[in-house]
């Protein structure tokens, strides 16, 4: 059957099958859990990482809207070039490179090696992903991630055919649950509890959270970051973790969605109307309604560069470049010129000159007030740390030592 992925941000898992005669033991006061991530480029075709981008914001719109059905995907988008992920290594038992994806929530395998193992379930799944997908069987078995991590009785597909997934083994969903409705052959509504649900109704973390730290990366294979189940970590924050509401507003209420009161750059306001949008890892870059985006282009004088499909600016331009602001409930993240550009030791491998400057910002393709109008990509989180709380229905967000850093 078939397979897909979601793009850019990603993270190694290890699966292993043991027994499941343990008993197991309720310890709300269990510290949350940390794995470290790390930045890994994979070029496999030449597709723009934009189109690769966008072509994802598409299928996240037509899903939550309605119009795909389980049993009539839509055609799939050709997209071959996964550019970047993230992605931790475990070395526990057998090791599968997961990709960690707040923007699906099914967990599955067998994209890259071959999963040989009991626990099948009479249930087929399929997941899709706009620019690819996967079919499959259903399991249950026994998931470690990192060290610490041992999670019974999980449910999760196995490909029998997967679709765009180069260099990976599947896909690690952390988004909420109800992303998974819809997704079983024979039960196509029920849901599926993901492996925050069973980690923390087993007792394993004290809260249904995950926490999200990136770093700029200078280099390829940079140990930069950290997924951490169970709440946040402190040391990773230089002030305090704001929470907001996931927004009401669809689709994005169907995601960790979220409401920017408003976007500003240099003074004026961006978008033409409250917008709503959401926070996903697999996704690369950041993007604006496109009134907002329009209205950036405009302001920083940038050219539309036809090799990386980014936007592009002289050195003298980011000399005046100033904060692009995101005004997210009482809050203001203000992401800094440096935070702005594409690192520039990355440019060859998407196609760009080695000592150009490329912006990180694009269009959603959406305008302000059609429901899903930004989306928050992983360039936005290796300056902000980012939590999703799926147990209090809330997204929290704090600077780290990077969020005012010169790094590219």
């Amino acid at each position: 059957m078939l397979a897909k992925l979601r793009l850019l941000s990603a993270v190694v898992l290890t699966l292993t099958i043991p027994s499941l005669t343990n008993a197991l033991v309720i310890d709300r006061d269990a510290a949350p859990i940390a794995f470290p991530v790390v930045k890994r480029v994979n070029m496999t075709g030449t597709t723009k990482l934009v189109e690769v981008d966008q072509a994802r914001a598409r299928a996240l719109r037509e899903r939550a809207q309605g119009k795909w059905h389980h049993h009539r995907p839509p055609p799939p988008v050709h997209v071959t070039n996964q550019v970047v992920t993230y992605v931790a290594q475990v070395f526990v038992s057998t090791s599968l490179a997961l990709l960690v994806d707040t923007g699906s929530s099914n967990t599955w395998v067998g994209a890259g090696q071959p999963y040989n193992a009991t626990g099948k379930t009479s249930e087929g799944d399929s997941v899709f992903y706009g620019s690819g997908f996967f079919f499959g069987d259903e399991y249950n078995g026994t998931v470690k991630l990192g060290r610490g991590l041992v999670i019974q009785k999980q449910s999760f597909g196995d490909a029998d055919l997967a679709y765009g997934f180069d260099g990976v083994d599947g896909i690690l969903g952390i988004g909420p649950t109800d992303l998974t409705v819809g997704t079983l052959d024979s039960s196509p509504e029920e849901s599926i509890p993901t492996v925050t649900d069973n980690a923390y109704t087993q007792g394993l973390i004290r809260h249904k959270e995950v926490c999200i730290f990136f770093a700029p990366a200078k280099s390829q294979s940079d140990p930069n970051g950290e997924l951490t189940f169970g709440g946040s970590n402190p040391k990773k924050c230089t002030g305090p973790l704001n929470y907001v509401p996931i927004t009401s507003t669809s689709p994005a209420s169907s995601y960790v969605g979220i409401d920017l009161k408003k976007i500003t750059f240099n003074g004026d306001v961006l978008n033409s109307e409250a917008t709503s949008g959401i926070v996903d890892t697999g996704t690369t870059l950041i993007y604006l309604p496109t009134d907002a985006f329009s209205a950036y282009q405009n302001a920083t004088n940038a050219t539309l560069d036809d090799n990386t499909g980014l936007l592009k600016i002289t050195k003298e331009q980011y000399d005046e470049l100033p904060p692009l602001n995101f005004h997210i409930g009482e809050r203001t993240y203000d992401l800094t010129p440096n935070g702005q550009i594409w690192p520039r030791a990355f440019n060859t491998l998407i196609g760009g000159e080695a000592d150009a400057i490329y912006l990180v910002v694009g269009d959603s393709g959406a305008v302000s007030g059609s429901g899903l109008d930004f989306i928050i990509g992983y360039t936005f989180l290796e300056r902000f740390y980012h939590c999703y709380d799926s147990q209090n229905n809330r997204a929290g967000f704090a600077t780290t030592p990077y969020t005012h850093a010169t790094t590219n």
